[in-house]
């Protein structure tokens, strides 16, 4: 009985330190940003496939208030589609793991726990289709944001792409779809994973987010839910409007 006894203690306590992680690294959202009050609205939309999540903007908004080098020469190579994808990975692991059946335990690990973390690229991938069709099987959201909550994503996004001689670093093809790698700034790690990475640039953008809740796709939707109110719309969905958030 002490045995069970301090099992549930520690467990309660970790429970409750986990909890008090969570609230101490939220992060609240602007709200002369979002929720957008005007009509002039730019829609994006996040993409969660299961264990990475992704941005899908209009292709012709790369080139908007708040976009840089690295945009509007994305805009231009991927001109003959309407909408893109970004994603943010650590270079290797990335790279490597097309789908859950192709993760690699040691590759993951070593992304993650690396000291001072592991160089980051992005994926950029042009879609033919609109997002649901895209994405059949995927979870979305759409989000709505103000053209000034649009501007700074869009500042924060320009400024995850390394350049070099002042044009974004194309490493080769992406995993699926027309699509290419680009080399990326900042440093992957534990704290500092591909679904942070999104979530940093609706938070950008004046969304409330939760980084504890954000490591997992799961997670950061329940925090768009719950904190942004945002609509999640799954593939068993019939018909789903997703220009409505």
């Amino acid at each position: 009985m002490r045995g069970l006894r301090r099992l549930a203690l520690a467990l309660a306590g970790l429970a409750a330190a986990l909890v008090a992680l969570t609230l101490w690294t939220a992060q609240p959202g602007d709200p002369s940003l979002y929720p957008p009050s005007g009509p002039d609205v730019e829609t994006v939309f996040l993409v969660s496939h299961g264990w990475h999540a992704g941005l899908v903007l209009r292709r012709e908004s790369l080139t908007g208030e708040g976009a840089g080098a690295a945009l509007r020469n994305i805009a231009t190579r991927f001109r003959a589609f309407d909408d893109v994808e970004f994603g943010w990975g650590e270079a290797r692991f990335y790279r490597a793991t097309p789908t859950l059946a192709a993760f690699d335990w040691r590759l993951a690990l070593s992304a993650l726990f690396t000291p001072g973390g592991s160089e980051g690229v992005i994926q950029v991938v042009g879609l033919a289709q609109p997002v649901r069709e895209s994405f059949p099987q995927a979870e979305i959201a759409a989000v709505p944001l103000s053209r000034a909550g649009f501007a700074r994503l869009l500042a924060r996004l320009d400024a995850s792409f390394r350049l070099a001689d002042g044009m974004p670093a194309a490493l080769g093809p992406g995993l699926y779809g027309p699509s290419l790698f680009y080399e990326g700034a900042g440093r992957f790690s534990y704290s500092n994973v591909c679904n942070h990475w999104a979530a940093g640039l609706l938070n950008a953008a004046g969304l409330p987010i939760t980084p504890v809740l954000d490591t997992h796709p799961a997670g950061l939707l329940a925090d768009l839910r719950w904190r942004a109110g945002l609509n999640i719309v799954g593939s068993s969905d019939a018909a789903p409007d997703l220009s409505k958030p």
